[in-house]
């Protein structure tokens, strides 16, 4: 984590901003509550190796898939 912002808490608000996706759609599309998902972006909490992962596998395999 650099100036701020974890890069992981980035890549999901940039991925929210590209779909128009809520914080409910995507947690439910990555099998994770909505109050995990608020820990990891607002870096309340960090995520675990497995969630980092499955966040990152998920916005790189569907970025495309579900741009405005």
């Amino acid at each position: 984590m650099t100036n701020g912002i974890s890069t992981i808490s980035k890549e999901i608000i940039d991925f929210q901003k590209d779909t128009a996706w809520p914080d409910t759609q995507l947690a439910f599309n990555l099998h994770i509550s909505v109050e995990r998902l608020h820990d990891i972006k607002s870096m309340e909490k960090q995520p675990t190796n497995e969630e980092k992962e499955l966040i990152e596998n998920f916005i790189e395999n569907n970025q495309d898939n579900f741009t405005k």
